[in-house]
């Protein structure tokens, strides 16, 4: 048994915790996978590096709509892949070097994994097979989410792929089928599409990303039509293999020979398609219901644990922060909470000065890195009908704006919800391409108390730049 001042759970976020302010802290850290946590390995950074080759794919297959010849004749898969791994896996390895390194004498790393088994004390069951007992004066719960894994009848029996395993593919596949239609599903749909895969979108919802503003969801799902065979309203009934399916009933060969089949129902019909890999892109869930949180006296629901607006647990000296305890799963939300965690921290232990910090949610923004691209902040215009509010709306297309034609552009378009009597922006809403980018002076508008007014005349715009969409469209407010 050890015991320590400060016990963290997971190595994404959390692994900023340790720093100058706590040499003097004795800190074990409690790590099942690599280091580095979801983003850097399986998550946002590798997905996005895919998209950006994909990108790069898509403006060569659509060159000739600028008068210039030009073809996509294929993907090296391989080089693609380890490009990008060629990055990651040194960064998460270095990470895990300096932790266990001289560097951090006070620092001890147990790799495996953390279960609670009293208040503050865990069991770590480690890789070697030996168990190791740790507990903390401050417990730490970065422990994130996993892919979620729906109940279809047969997906526990055959070798599906998620996001956490699909981009260290071996080959690019010829086909793939993609269960889920959330922004994972369309951003390595696209991915894959763009790089020359036969892609399948098989949707329970009648529509793509329907979190979004209706108006986007409806824009992208049309879009999406270029990569993707969509089948929407999708009830999957079965899941099987290439033993299940590869020959008919009298012994002779499948005629279709693909490695997976799902069976669903749509309008009332029996659908199947096939095709060589499954991804399973249907979510993702906080990784509580794994870390026998009652023992710990943590309360939780569904696995999302539970706590007050500074990341403390129902169990004193119990923090928990990020994919695990808040109901927006975003790295950049994440990396907020862990900085006030880390204050908050210090001024339980009397070493930084008070109040507690926390981190207001109200805007926190996020993108979609597909084709085309989105980017939201705010309220969606349902949202705020839905709560009364007084509101006007402007939706300005890209194609309006000097830029808009250059890139041919007739599909994109922003759209700002703005508080019709104090002149507030409430929500914006991108769909296009660059959103991500063109939506952070409307959040940097947001976040410092700016009116529509204010955004659209008290600064210039510059000509004939993309950012004259988004001045367009607060001036229509």
């Amino acid at each position: 048994m050890a015991d320590f001042d400060l016990v963290i759970v997971g190595t994404g976020s959390a692994n900023s915790i340790p720093g100058p302010e706590f040499d003097d802290w004795s800190i074990a850290i409690v790590e099942r996978g690599v280091f580095g946590g979801t983003c850097l390995n399986v998550g946002c950074i590798p997905s996005k590096m895919f998209v950006y080759a994909a990108d790069v794919a898509d403006t060569i297959a659509t060159a000739a709509g600028y008068g210039i010849s030009a073809s996509f004749d294929g993907a090296d898969w391989p080089s693609i892949r380890d490009r990008v791994f060629g990055r990651i896996d040194p960064i998460a390895g270095g990470g895990r070097g300096y932790r266990i390194g001289s560097e951090c004498p006070n620092i001890a790393v147990f790799e495996g994994d953390a279960r609670f088994v009293s208040d503050r004390r865990l069991a770590v069951r480690m890789h070697d097979g030996t168990t190791e007992s740790v507990s903390g004066r401050h417990v730490v719960l970065g422990a994130g989410a996993r892919p979620y894994i729906p109940p279809y009848r047969g997906l526990g029996t055959v070798p599906f792929h998620t996001s956490d395993t699909v981009m260290r593919l071996d080959s690019l596949p010829e086909s793939m089928i993609v269960l889920g239609g959330g922004y994972i599903a369309c951003e390595l749909g696209y991915v894959f599409s763009a790089l020359g895969t036969e892609v399948t979108v098989v949707n329970r919802g009648e529509r793509l990303l329907r979190a979004e503003d209706d108006e986007v969801s409806a824009a992208f799902t049309t879009a999406a039509q270029r990569h993707f065979d969509l089948r929407l309203g999708a009830t999957v009934t079965s899941v099987r293999g290439a033993a299940d399916f590869m020959y008919a009933a009298d012994g002779s060969p499948s005629a279709h020979g693909n490695t997976y089949t799902v069976e669903f129902s749509r309008d009332g019909r029996a659908e199947t398609v096939h095709a060589d890999v499954l991804l399973v892109a249907t979510g993702r869930v906080p990784n509580g219901d794994q870390l026998a949180l009652d023992l710990g006296g943590v309360d939780d629901r569904d696995g999302r644990v539970l706590t007050d607006e500074f990341f403390r647990t129902s169990a004193p000296g119990v923090w928990a922060f990020g994919d695990l305890s808040s109901e927006i799963q975003l790295k950049h939300l994440a990396n907020a909470q862990v900085r006030a965690l880390r204050h908050n921290l210090l001024v339980a232990e009397g070493q930084a000065d008070g109040p507690m910090r926390s981190v207001d949610e109200r805007l926190v923004p996020h993108a979609v890195f597909s084709h085309p691209q989105v980017a939201s902040v705010g309220l969606t215009e349902r949202d705020a009908r839905a709560a009364g509010l007084p509101i006007s709306v402007a939706n300005k297309p890209f194609g309006h704006t000097a830029y808009g034609w250059a890139m041919e552009d007739t599909a994109s378009f922003a759209k700002l919800i703005a508080h019709a009597e104090t002149r507030e922006l409430l929500g914006a809403h991108i769909i296009g391409p660059q959103a991500s980018t063109l939506i952070q002076q409307l959040i940097q508008g947001m976040s410092f108390g700016q009116t529509v007014d204010q955004m659209a005349h008290e600064q210039f715009y510059i000509h004939p730049a993309l950012t004259e969409v988004i001045e367009n469209a607060l001036l229509e407010l």
